[in-house]
């Protein structure tokens, strides 16, 4: 199964990535982790994204999709993956197309997570509250203030991924407002009903 997440923060992606990976026994792929491997592991690609970050730059997309291509060509990714958090513009989303493409990988599918915005920051603030009553720190990306910027940017950049895959044929809308066990038996009937029929092409 070779997926991609979508949906803004705050949305459940994360939550539901774990379950996924259970599930289907298939890794998380978050650009930022293998971002890091890569240049930890000295790869000819992370090498080159290490020459660029360390010059202050933003790492190019054509750079982080070879650090994807590397990283599904190994042995826990030949069955399926999970992408989280990336493609996060219509460019990088092209670009992800052409790098499987060339490999005879196809996504089965691109599962949004769909949210009511206006009530993201009140659930963000309630998880913020609940991190501080069991005595451990808050993440960063749960400060409301934060979060208010990075809904900004999704928005503004990623929400336009939608429309594109949606195009395609390969979108598949959850309900995100629900609890997290009926938003993941919701995500696993469709993808269970979607194996069926590829099963029976």
């Amino acid at each position: 199964m070779r997926l991609i997440l979508l949906g803004p923060p705050g949305a459940g992606k994360g939550t539901q990535s774990a379950r996924l990976v259970k599930r289907y026994g298939i890794p998380q792929l978050s650009t930022g982790d293998m971002l890091r491997a890569a240049v930890a592991a000295g790869t000819p690609i992370g090498l080159q994204a290490k020459a660029i970050m360390d010059a202050g730059n933003l790492v190019p997309d054509d750079v982080v999709v070879g650090i994807v291509a590397d990283r599904i060509e190994e042995a826990d990714a030949r069955k399926g993956f999970i992408l989280d958090g990336f493609p996060r513009t219509i460019a990088q989303a092209d670009a992800l197309e052409k790098m499987l493409a060339s490999k005879g990988v196809k996504l089965d599918a691109v599962v949004e997570l769909k949210v009511d915005q206006s009530k993201l920051t009140d659930r963000i603030t309630k998880r913020a509250d609940e991190t501080r009553a069991r005595g451990e720190p808050v993440r960063k990306d749960d400060d409301p203030e934060v979060f208010k910027t990075r809904l900004a940017a999704y928005n503004r950049d990623t929400a336009v991924i939608s429309p594109y895959y949606r195009a395609g044929g390969r979108l598949i809308e959850i309900d995100g407002m629900r609890s997290i066990d009926e938003v993941s038996s919701d995500i696993a009937t469709t993808l269970d009903r979607l194996d069926e029929q590829v099963e029976s092409r």
